[in-house]
């Protein structure tokens, strides 16, 4: 018999790309990963948000909420910005957070890909 352990079946429930719906906003790439002993399961998430100042913002505001019930931890494992343009279908990924880094852009790019399967999903490392 297999068991999924508590913070697997949260993970599992976790939407892993959230962005606004349109325009040029900061983004974070968050990795969610067990704080249960003996569990190594983990999921990269994106979010992005055009209300957010800074990167932090986004990160704060994400990781308060999953790791209120004490089952998941979170760490920034980098950022850029999104520019979603759903008139004509297009999202591109690029540039870096000051504060966490540049985020694996190509990871983002496939999260993305998945919500948004009818999409053009580009990225690269260039601009800020």
């Amino acid at each position: 018999m297999c068991t999924q352990s508590r913070a697997a079946a949260l993970m599992a429930n976790i939407q892993q790309a959230d962005i606004d719906s349109s325009g040029v906003f900061k983004y974070v790439l968050i990795r969610v990963h067990s704080r249960e002993e003996g569990d190594d399961s983990e999921v990269d998430i994106v979010r992005g948000y055009g209300w957010a100042e800074y990167h932090a913002d986004i990160y704060d505001k994400v990781s308060e909420e999953l790791e209120k019930d004490g089952v998941l931890d979170c760490e920034c494992i980098g950022g850029g910005r999104i520019k979603h343009d759903p008139q004509d279908k297009k999202i591109h990924v690029y540039g870096y957070s000051m504060g966490f880094g540049r985020a694996n852009h190509s990871v983002t790019t496939e999260k993305l890909k998945v919500r948004y399967p009818d999409y053009e999903v580009t990225w690269a490392n260039e601009g800020y």
